[in-house]
């Protein structure tokens, strides 16, 4: 065996010493290779430390990606408990709370009691005293009577008033977590631990103790914000504990607060709009519900779809137009179809002008010469387009067989007919597939440009960020250009396919 190995290192030897071109090539080559692995590897290197790829790893707040995750399937309910300085409470939600009118949730237990209070209503200007009779003047008005404001105001006064106020509070998240407010006191438990708060009108927001880690005080005596996990937060001031209590789902999506819909299950509505009384007098049941869908205030459906609409509509002209002028240009800036140099490099150079510039600056500047809208979108996908496609179809008709083409010149054909017969068959496909193409990419665009100002869902998907509180409306808008996207790619697709089967055929 050794010997064997022994001649054929021997035998290696004597080759390489009679071809020293072959082996030198091999080791250059595997030279060469490594050398490219190697300045990849410090290349990446080299990014990761020029960009602190590790710091920022490091010091990214996982915890609010997770909550904004949270945000995009679920939906939260956000009473505010006032402190009064007498340490009593009020209960407020927001205007348009996902519960309705008149909430009253399981997980908040309320006491309550009735108080006196005594109120300071202010002077008004539109009531009068009756006057007085006395000879004292006042100094501040000559010869206006006392007990009189100085034009005939009526003075401030006080009124006793008597209110339910509330004087505990308890909301419950889930079996681990809760706050409980009272006597100007916040308790709040979660995950095995207990935080105790005081509030003082002078001293603020004061733990007792040390704040365990789901809490967070930036500095002494300023709000406190409770992180609790999938189940919401909350946050403490002097005089105010705001809930955010967060449920899984997208709240009212069919039908909001207003419609009379709202609060009933699948099977009342069902019979409702079946066979039950009328609702509304004027109207079927199944009209007023279908008109409750479409004019949802919270979700807006019959807008989303309405802007998801005009966004392929905005995709599909500019992406039309940008095919339509493309096509004859081609055949200009094409150097075998057009022997003028002069002309081939100045459609060409028209072409790179186009494409050069990027459709969202197009966008840019169209919403500022046209405002915003459609026109602009379709616009800056029209110009961007049809300098790309144009290069495209140009570089596909310079790579064509020349014999077809030659073949019918052969039996005396005009040049348009040469054109016709000879080039369209081997083009006209990649063209179209092209064309094809590009319409399913600027669907996609269409949803980036339009959120700065040049109209369809972009321009509403972006209005529904910035309020950074309605996620599950993003999520919604997002799903829907999800679905229209995937349509139109197994569509164009499909197209695309057909058409190069038949080119290959």
């Amino acid at each position: 065996m050794s010997k064997a190995l022994a001649m054929n290192a021997a035998e290696m030897e004597a080759i390489a010493a009679r071809h020293p071109a072959l082996f030198a090539g091999s080791l250059s080559k595997r030279l060469r290779t490594a050398l490219i692995w190697a300045g990849i590897v410090l290349y990446l290197v080299y990014s990761w430390w020029f960009f602190s790829i590790s710091q920022v790893l490091g010091n990214a707040n996982w915890t609010i990606a997770g909550t904004y995750l949270a945000d995009w399937v679920s939906y939260e309910v956000r009473p505010d408990i006032r402190i009064a300085r007498d340490g009593t409470m009020q209960v407020v939600y927001s205007r348009f709370d996902p519960l309705g009118a008149n909430p009253d949730p399981d997980w908040m237990v309320l006491e309550r009691k009735t108080v006196n209070r005594t109120i300071e209503i202010p002077a008004s200007s539109g009531e009068k005293l009756p006057a007085k009779s006395s000879s004292s003047l006042s100094f501040m008005a000559p010869n206006a009577a006392v007990g009189e404001s100085p034009e005939g105001q009526a003075e401030a006064r006080t009124e006793t008033r008597t209110e339910e106020v509330v004087t505990k509070a308890i909301v419950n998240f889930n079996g681990s977590t809760a706050i409980e407010v009272s006597d100007k006191r916040v308790t709040a438990k979660h995950a095995g631990e207990t935080l105790v708060v005081v509030l003082d009108d002078v001293e603020g927001v004061q733990p007792e103790g040390p704040l365990p880690t789901w809490a967070a005080q930036k500095r002494p005596h300023e709000k406190i914000i409770l992180s609790l996990g999938m189940t919401g937060w909350a946050e403490i001031d002097r005089s105010d504990v705001s809930i955010h209590n967060r449920f899984p789902g997208w709240a009212n999506f069919l039908f909001d607060t207003n419609s009379p819909f709202f609060g009933r299950s699948a099977s009342e509505v069902f019979g409702l709009v079946v066979g039950g009384e009328r609702l509304d007098p004027a109207r079927s049941n199944l009209s007023l519900a279908w008109d409750n869908i479409l004019y949802n205030a919270e979700w807006q459906h019959l807008d989303v779809w309405t802007k998801l609409l005009q966004t392929v509509v905005m995709a599909f002209v500019g992406t039309l137009f940008a095919s339509l002028i493309a096509f004859p240009l081609c055949f200009i800036a094409a150097r075998n179809i057009t022997g003028n140099r002069l002309l081939n490099q100045v459609t060409k150079r028209f072409f790179d002008f186009l494409r050069s510039v990027d459709m969202l600056i197009w966008a840019l500047f169209f919403t500022r010469a046209f405002g915003p809208g459609p026109l602009a979108g379709m616009s800056a996908i029209f110009f961007t387009d049809t300098g790309t496609l144009g290069k495209l179809y140009s570089e596909a008709l310079e790579n064509i067989d020349d014999k077809q083409r030659e073949g019918v010149k052969s039996v005396g054909a005009s040049p348009l007919a040469v054109q016709r017969f000879g080039v369209l068959p081997q083009v006209l496909p990649l063209f179209a597939s092209q064309a094809l193409y590009f319409w399913e990419s600027n669907t996609r665009s269409a949803t980036i440009i339009g959120a700065v100002g040049a109209g369809g869902i972009g321009l509403k998907l972006w209005e529904a960020m910035r309020t950074n509180s309605d996620w599950e409306n993003v999520a919604y808008m997002v799903m829907l250009i999800l679905v229209v996207v995937f349509i139109f790619d197994g569509l164009s697709n499909a197209l695309r396919s057909r058409l190069m089967g038949q080119k290959a055929h």
